[in-house]
């Protein structure tokens, strides 16, 4: 019932540190580096992942989210209820495009915190999906950064990339998603990702994390 987009925004360094423990893991469970992990499969024990008893899973999981926990990044995300947002407009945004313009205005404010230099190219990575979504996602990016003060630049990858950001993004979509449908359900994923949402005095409410109906 909602659409959930997440932003991982990393430093360079803690990023490679990130690529380093997550190949570890692959390689400790599944004994090479070509794992892609997906939220699905993880969960449905599909793929790779087949395999898996109860225990394994606990483990891994375990391991995955220590991870998570210990590594140095920030969360900006959006959350679309589909349902009450196609009640609520006659016209209703696709749900990507809008969640992206949260993210991508919330983003320009993390930056800004940062003193980022204007100057720089700032890269944002996300999943293809589709030729004509991937052009109409390029299209809406564009839009949204005419009036952008900074260089961000649009880098699409393939499902099957083996690109730790992405599956980082996938993982905590679901907690993130979760907690809002149900928000006194036990959530392990969201007790940790909450603590890497950007946040202003505190909060993440609107600062790291938009709700939109």
């Amino acid at each position: 019932p909602v659409f959930v987009l997440v932003f991982c925004i990393f430093k360079k360094s803690d990023y490679l540190d990130l690529i380093k423990k997550i190949t570890e893991l692959k390689f400790k469970y599944f004994g090479h580096d070509k794992v892609v992990f997906h939220e699905n499969d993880i969960r449905r024990k599909r793929c790779d992942f087949k395999n898996f008893t109860q225990r394994l899973q606990q483990d891994f999981m375990n391991d995955y989210w220590n991870i998570v926990s210990c590594a140095n990044f920030t969360v900006i995300a959006s959350i679309i209820d589909k349902l009450q947002h196609k009640e609520r407009y006659a016209a209703p945004e696709n749900p990507y495009s809008l969640s992206m313009r949260f993210c991508l205005e919330r983003f320009g404010y993390f930056l800004k915190d940062q003193n980022v230099d204007k100057n720089n190219v700032t890269y944002i990575v996300v999943e293809q999906r589709g030729k004509n979504e991937d052009n109409d996602l390029e299209l809406e990016f564009r839009r949204i950064c005419q009036n952008n003060n900074f260089k961000f630049r649009l880098k699409m990858a393939n499902k099957q990339t083996n690109c730790a950001g992405l599956q980082l993004a996938d993982l905590i979509a679901r907690p993130i998603g979760l907690n809002n449908i149900k928000p006194n359900q036990s959530n392990r994923g969201f007790d940790i990702i909450k603590h890497k949402l950007r946040k202003s005095n505190g909060v993440y409410e609107n600062y790291g994390l938009k709700v939109f109906s």
